[in-house]
């Protein structure tokens, strides 16, 4: 995410997509939908995009087992995560 913060959208997008790290392909995902919200609902022009605040937090976790050998217990713990975008436009701030 340090590639990207504080870039323009079309260049963000750009290093993204070239990219091969799954992450990337998820933040280039939500990238795409963050500034499709941008210029349809708030009418910013997509030209004059920045990349403004990127971050990802812990999301909820989903905690099972299974029985496994010698009657003990393997735990499974499946992880999730935000992904937080914030864009701006020269002298506007969108959240």
């Amino acid at each position: 995410m340090d590639l990207v913060r504080g870039k323009p959208v079309a260049e963000a997008k750009l290093i993204l997509a070239f990219d091969r790290t799954k992450a990337a392909a998820l933040v280039l995902k939500v990238l795409k939908s963050a500034e499709a919200n941008a210029v349809n609902n708030n009418k910013f022009d997509k030209k004059s995009l920045v990349l403004s605040e990127l971050w990802v937090s812990g999301g909820p976790v989903s905690k099972s087992g299974q029985f496994v050998a010698k009657g003990r217990f393997s735990p499974i713990i499946k992880r999730t995560s935000h992904i937080y975008v914030g864009l701006s436009q020269v002298g506007k701030k969108v959240k």
